[in-house]
């Protein structure tokens, strides 16, 4: 089974050779495909470096993260694709362990694992790790998946790419959050298998795309509307249940960019967003108060 990364990149000079790095330690990748989105920081220049022919540097036409990560898989060759951000980095073994589950889940259209967060400088931080043991979804997905994005990021996943070309790939007219809906049109189309192991470093910094020093559940509640629109994912959801699962939706953005918050010491927008998650949906106080303690924690 061959295996191609993607990463797309636009001024990603400070962490694009650490990502390129985790990517060639992996025996069973086949392919490195870095997607550069207009940089002008000499990120070109850092992956021309690299003498592995396993890496492609592919050029996008400054379009965005989802064009870009499009056009890598349109060029990808192998049977499974991994979509890894420029400024993480694949841990040690990540990739032999999802493909193993997906050697025993033959059905699998595609398998998860899990992630632990660093620093700017590559540093673990938060405590995460301890709850590791804790279950997440596995095998239909889509029910629970429409609700919030617990996948995260799609360095913690191989994805068959006979089953992203199926499922349409990244909605290019998302700002954000567009990983949560290609994600809930994969898990439409069959099992989604979970791999309880770290896999992947995700790196925090306030240069990365989703951190609330801009951004606001204003931002992110686009892909909830997107995800309960798309006929695909909404076919394979309980038609009586559609009213619940958004408002599901809704209040778990709202409660993420709470939590996004809290981790950049932004407390007093994090207490507003709480505010308004419970509003509109009392019934999850529970759920949303120890997604709060578990970011108060640093997990």
């Amino acid at each position: 089974m061959s295996v191609t990364t993607i990463t797309p990149v636009k001024n990603g000079a400070a962490y694009i050779a650490e990502a390129i790095e985790s990517a060639r330690a992996q025996p069973e990748v086949g392919e490195i495909l870095v997607i550069d989105d207009g940089s002008t920081d000499g990120t070109q220049t850092i992956v021309r470096r690299f003498a592995d022919p396993r890496v492609r540097l592919l050029a996008n036409a400054a379009t965005g993260v989802s064009a870009a990560r499009n056009t890598g898989a349109r060029a990808a060759t192998g049977d499974w694709l991994v979509f890894l951000d420029a400024d993480d980095r694949l841990r040690p073994g990540a990739v032999a362990a999802l493909l193993a589950v997906a050697g025993t889940a033959v059905e699998a259209i595609a398998v998860y694992g899990d992630y632990n967060r660093i620093d700017r400088d590559g540093r673990a931080i938060g405590v995460r790790g301890a709850f590791r043991a804790r279950a997440k979804p596995s095998g239909r997905i889509l029910e629970r998946l429409a609700t919030g994005n617990f996948i995260v990021n799609g360095g913690v996943m191989i994805v068959r790419a006979a089953a992203f070309t199926k499922s349409g790939g990244f909605d290019e007219t998302l700002r954000l959050c567009e990983d949560w809906h290609c994600w809930c049109k994969l898990a439409a189309l069959g099992d989604i298998r979970y791999a309880g192991v770290h896999v992947l470093d995700y790196r925090v910094h306030e240069a990365n795309t989703m951190t609330p020093t801009t951004r606001s559940p204003a931002d992110y509640l686009p892909a909830a509307a997107r995800v309960f629109a798309d006929p695909g994912v909404v076919a394979g959801l309980p038609a009586d249940r559609l009213p619940e699962l958004r408002s599901a939706a809704e209040t778990h953005l709202w409660t993420y960019a709470a939590t996004q918050a809290i981790r950049f010491h932004r407390y007093g927008r994090a207490l507003s967003y709480v505010a308004q998650a419970l509003a509109r949906s009392p019934r999850a106080t529970p759920r949303v108060m120890l997604r709060i303690g578990i970011a108060l924690l640093g997990a």
